[in-house]
């Protein structure tokens, strides 16, 4: 049983860590698609993930648990509300990649789950810890000053934050597994982008079918959209919540890192100032998950 239990932590671990490492790298890979519009990289993204997604679903024979979700009027409005903030979250992502603002981008999933908690203070009526009120209150600080002294382009941050944190808000309370979630998601997208894409096309300024290379790249985003959820939900189902909340900052801390080294992006002393406001929150925040969650595990071991 130990080994089995190892064996399932240790594909959790290697899920996870897969999962944050992709979407860290992820801004490497849009850059490889500059010159092409975001509204075309978004939606290849939502076509090549659905092609993608309706093979796994019916290799793993889950069509009857998609017909139950689409019969669930409830959960299928608050799919499609899902469905708007994650495609607004990646065009906005897209756009912040291709014209330069990483380092905003890298900031936005910084703040992410911080929001998130405030979000479950206000709407779900969850109570903050002291130590997560201040690590909220941190957070907060930092965005300030930043907004004080100009913003730069701190809506991108702002934008980013708040449409994943509501969106992770959204499929809290939706009754639908990871993949079943998705799928639906990019079914209700598709249309939209199909009739993007083939009205760029006719328009003769749609980027696929111009070059083999760029075709191979632009059917390659639905696989570096939809995989990485894939291998997050099969983490979330096999570790802590606490590790899956500290996994979660090697993503920002991948992009912040490509947009100082890779791509030469100027990091003003107002951006170091917030920056530090920031992951003082997240420290304080990661701090009290890991300190929350060890009487739980020694009360169970004593049990």
């Amino acid at each position: 049983m130990n080994d089995i239990v190892r064996r399932e932590a240790r594909i959790g671990a290697l899920s996870g860590i897969g999962a944050y490492l992709i979407w860290g790298l992820l801004p490497l890979f849009l850059r490889l698609l500059h010159g092409v519009p975001a509204l075309q990289i978004l939606a290849h993204r939502v076509i090549w993930s659905l092609i993608l997604l309706l093979g796994i679903v019916t290799l793993m024979r889950r069509w009857p648990a998609i017909r139950a979700v689409v019969a669930d009027r409830r959960t299928m409005r608050l799919l499609l509300l899902s469905a708007t903030l994650v495609a607004l979250n990646w065009l906005i992502y897209i756009w912040a990649v291709l014209n330069g603002h990483v380092l905003e981008a890298s900031l936005g999933y910084f703040i992410n789950p911080l929001m998130s908690v405030a979000l479950g203070m206000a709407l779900l009526g969850e109570r903050l810890r002291p130590a997560q009120g201040l690590a909220v209150a941190l957070a907060a600080a930092g965005v300030l000053l930043l907004a004080l002294n100009g913003g730069g382009a701190l809506w991108i941050s702002l934008s980013l934050a708040a449409s994943f944190a509501f969106y992770g808000l959204v499929r809290k309370v939706a009754q639908v597994d990871a993949l079943g979630g998705l799928l639906i998601e990019t079914i209700l997208l598709g249309p939209l982008a199909l009739g993007w894409l083939l009205w760029e096309a006719s328009q003769g300024n749609g980027a696929f079918g111009v070059e083999c290379g760029l075709d191979l790249l632009l059917m390659l985003a639905g696989v570096v959209t939809a995989v990485p959820l894939l291998m997050f939900a099969a983490a979330a189902r096999r570790l802590p919540l606490s590790t899956v909340g500290l996994l979660q900052y090697i993503a920002p801390t991948l992009q912040f890192l490509c947009a100082i080294f890779v791509f030469g992006e100027h990091m003003s002393r107002v951006h170091a100032l917030t920056f530090a406001c920031i992951w003082a929150g997240l420290a304080v925040f990661a701090m009290d998950g890991l300190r929350a969650s060890r009487p739980q595990g020694k009360a169970t071991a004593a049990r």
